[in-house]
């Protein structure tokens, strides 16, 4: 997996712990941000409808449904990256 704050690859164990963190930045691993569920557009920000509301989602919590990103080093480009490439081709001669 991908680590959501510093963007570096993650080897995981079969299991991730609540407590376990980024071997690169200490940011916690079993948090919302790093879940294949997370989604802004969805309600409570989660595409699994059980899950409770998680208010800071960065930060490790308890849920039973997080499971890990299957992003690469190479996944997606960052909200700030991509925003800054939307304004860049709307001024695009």
């Amino acid at each position: 997996m991908v680590c959501h704050s510093c963007g570096k690859e993650v080897r995981l164990e079969a299991t991730v712990s609540r407590t376990e963190e980024c071997p690169h930045c200490g940011a916690d691993v079993h948090c919302c941000l790093n879940c294949v569920n997370y989604d802004t557009s969805a309600h409570n920000r989660c595409r699994e409808p059980q899950a409770e509301w998680v208010s800071d989602r960065e930060k490790a919590n308890f849920c039973d449904f997080f499971m890990p990103n299957k992003l690469t080093s190479k996944g997606k480009p960052s909200e700030a990256t991509d925003a800054r490439n939307t304004f860049d081709s709307l001024f695009k001669k």
